[in-house]
């Protein structure tokens, strides 16, 4: 049995193109498929403070104030563990992933646990494991001029962890007027479908 981790990030429920690839996908899972998902949008995790930050590193201080945040890093942490698939939703917000999803990267980069520093460098202990990334952008950009960063910050995130095998299956150009639209979300369809 597969075992799915599912997380989407955009702020627009329904509306979301990120989604709606993401639903595709699941879609192609045969019935085998262990599906956990979390919703960003519906269930956000906090963003870091300077409260909340000491009960996210590797060793948490004693004490009521940072229980909750180390109890929730620690479910998330033990989500990615247990899954053989990581899929993300990524909608492109400012050239950038949405903050929800870079916090709940805040969360789950813990040294010690998810990376290690070894005298080679940084090392990510999330090993054998598979991404699949369903990216949304309303415009039509050329990823090889560096302007648009959501990408690769979630690939180089992914990699810190030790999570290498990543694909990625992109709509694009949905602001271009209704028939671009539907023609961009058919094709990050089609793409993502392949993928599962």
């Amino acid at each position: 049995m597969t075992k799915y981790l599912v997380i989407r990030s955009a702020a627009t429920g329904e509306a979301s193109v990120s989604n709606a690839l993401i639903d595709t996908y699941l879609a192609e899972l045969g019935e085998d498929a262990q599906v956990v998902e979390r919703n960003l949008d519906a269930d956000s995790v906090p963003h870091v403070t300077s409260a909340s930050l000491a009960g996210i590193g590797r060793a948490a201080p004693e004490g009521s104030a940072f229980a909750e945040t180390r109890a929730l890093a620690d479910k998330l942490i033990a989500e990615i563990f247990d899954a053989d698939v990581l899929v993300f939703g990524l909608p492109l917000y400012n050239f950038g992933m949405p903050s929800t999803l870079k916090a709940w990267f805040d969360y789950v980069l813990r040294a010690g646990t998810t990376f290690q520093y070894t005298e080679a460098g940084a090392q990510g202990l999330v090993t054998g494991k598979k991404a699949v990334i369903a990216h949304a952008r309303g415009g039509k950009y050329d990823d090889e001029a560096g302007v648009i960063f959501a990408v690769p910050h979630l690939v180089t995130l992914l990699g810190f962890m030790g999570v290498t095998d990543v694909e990625v299956a992109t709509a694009e150009g949905m602001a271009f007027g209704p028939d671009a639209a539907a023609s961009a979300i058919a094709d990050g369809k089609a793409a993502i479908a392949k993928l599962a």
